[in-house]
């Protein structure tokens, strides 16, 4: 199968998704297509599997506990009061983990919400240059916790 799951794992293992914060042993750490929350990012298992079913035994265990020291160092990155996880597949049937900070300081009429009700085309694409210094504080977090898998710079 051919998602964009794939071709973004693909970019990533090539050095070439401008994207990519860093690999674990589960997978990609990538930020979002667009920053509708400050930190928004995914984490993209390595190989690609169709959905958290096909992850078995130390795996599955391995993606969902990266996954959430991932919401650990945005939360100590962001002024989030809480993280947000979501695996859908609906659009693109591959596994991928949305890791969504959420702050007091959104609309509230939409603070608790899905984060699928924001204009995601009123928002910026992601811009390289703007998220660089997130990206390596993020990578540093989750390097201080032994989890980033090779030192390749990225970015």
């Amino acid at each position: 199968m051919d998602t964009l799951i794939h071709r973004r794992v693909q970019l990533c293992r090539e050095g070439r998704f401008d994207q990519a914060v860093c690999k674990l042993s589960s997978g990609w750490v990538v930020m979002g297509d667009v920053q509708i929350f400050t930190g928004y990012c995914l984490l993209l298992p390595d190989p690609v599997v169709p959905d958290l079913n096909g992850l078995k035994g130390d795996h599955r265990r391995q993606f969902l506990d990266e996954m959430s020291i991932v919401g650990d160092v945005l939360l100590e990155l962001t002024d989030a009061v809480r993280i947000n996880y979501e695996m859908l597949g609906n659009v693109e049937p591959a596994l991928h983990a949305h890791i969504f900070p959420r702050y007091q300081s959104e609309p509230e009429e939409l603070r608790l919400k899905p984060a699928w009700f924001y204009d995601w085309a009123a928002i910026a694409k992601f811009n390289l240059e703007q998220q660089k210094p997130f990206i390596l504080k993020l990578r540093e977090g989750l390097q201080a916790r032994n989890l980033v898998q090779d030192d390749q710079a990225y970015q």
